[in-house]
């Protein structure tokens, strides 16, 4: 039998099927194998496959067989992760777009993966300033301190100076390429490509060999958000792309925090735009961003010791299957209709009973933590 994996390569390899597309098939069809052999007209069911969508299918699925598509493509590509894998990420997982194929070298972290270990995106300019160098890097050494797994872009400036802080500081970082996981871009970061592969992970949506390309680094923001509980914007003028980063956070649902510059700054442009928008101050005191990032308190060097565990009350199997669909993490509301499998409709008035309960929270974006 065919794995499921397999299906979501080879729907992959038909143009104009992206990753939004994507998982339309498989919430339509519950799995991509089951879309593989749906008829033309179940296919044009699907919101998105239009007339020449659905010609493109018919002609080049024929074409394709996706054992031995999947067999080849893991003798070229030994280390990647697809949404039927388990150790695929799990917040990524959840946005509207994870990538169909996600390539990685480097150390797996499982508890990553799982969402148990929070990961914060750091992303802005390849040209900062010295003061966004200096805050960079005093943010990304707290937050590796503290436990938190810095992300970013391997791109000059900001992302670099996360990269490398990180590191030093003894923490983890994850570098989401635009180009194959194997190809170093730019090149005067091969040193710490090889630093990152022993203290961290690179990952990307394109196989092994693709060079750099102008159009891969927008789409590869989608990851750095999709990746990450919060992403800080550092430094970013009016068209960073650090911007677009911060426009797919505010889409999944993530907390964006912008640091604060004078006015008549190029490089702080961006960020002030941010902050007029709504999003967070990062700002001198950064005990209190790590604790509203989620970090667990510390005395003298030592976590502090966690209070005893609330008894859970006894609950209604409805309110039961809502409240084991949290993990530690925030989750969106549409993925906990989908984890529970209930009507939007119960799953609603379910989340309103435990809020009222003092079990969960609601935050920001339709999302709920477990209190």
């Amino acid at each position: 039998m065919v794995e499921e994996g397999a299906y979501w390569l080879a729907w992959a390899q038909i143009s104009g099927i992206g990753p939004v597309l994507l998982r339309r098939l498989q919430q339509h069809f519950g799995t991509l194998a089951t879309a593989w052999n749906a008829t033309k007209v179940q296919l044009g069911e699907v919101e998105g496959f239009g007339f020449q969508t659905l010609e493109k299918v018919v002609q080049q699925r024929s074409r394709l067989h996706p054992e031995q598509l999947f067999i080849k493509h893991q003798q070229e590509n030994s280390h990647f992760w697809t949404p039927a894998d388990a150790d695929y990420p799990r917040l990524l997982l959840e946005t509207p777009s994870p990538p169909p194929i996600l390539y990685y070298r480097g150390e797996v972290e499982l508890q990553e993966n799982l969402g148990q270990k929070p990961m914060v995106g750091i992303v802005g300019t390849r040209q900062p300033s010295e003061y966004g160098i200096r805050w960079t890097r005093q943010i990304s050494t707290a937050l590796a301190k503290n436990g938190f797994t810095v992300v970013s872009g391997m791109a000059e400036g900001i992302d670099t100076e996360s990269h490398i802080a990180a590191m030093k500081a003894g923490g983890r970082t994850i570098a989401v390429l635009g180009t194959g996981v194997d190809v170093i871009y730019p090149h005067k970061n091969r040193d710490l490509y090889k630093q990152i592969l022993t203290a961290g992970l690179v990952v990307s949506e394109y196989p092994t060999k693709t060079p750099p390309d102008r159009k891969h680094f927008p789409k590869r923001n989608r990851i750095i958000a999709g990746l990450s509980r919060a992403i800080l914007v550092m430094e970013a003028p009016i068209k960073s792309g650090a911007l677009i980063t911060a426009t797919y956070a505010n889409e999944f649902g993530r907390d964006v925090y912008a640091l604060p510059g004078r006015v008549d700054d190029y490089p702080s442009q961006g960020c002030l735009k941010l902050l007029n928008q709504g999003a967070s101050f990062i700002l001198k005191e950064l005990d209190e961003l790590l604790t509203m990032l989620g970090a667990i308190p510390q005395i003298d060097g030592v976590e502090a010791s966690t209070a005893p565990e609330q008894l859970m009350p006894t609950l209604s199997p409805e309110l039961q299957t809502v409240i084991n669909a949290f993990t530690s993490e925030a989750l969106p509301f549409d993925f906990i209709v989908q984890q529970t499998g209930m009507a939007a409709g119960s799953v609603s008035g379910a989340l309103l009973q435990l809020e009222l309960m003092g079990l969960i929270s609601q935050l920001p974006g339709m999302r709920y933590q477990k209190s």
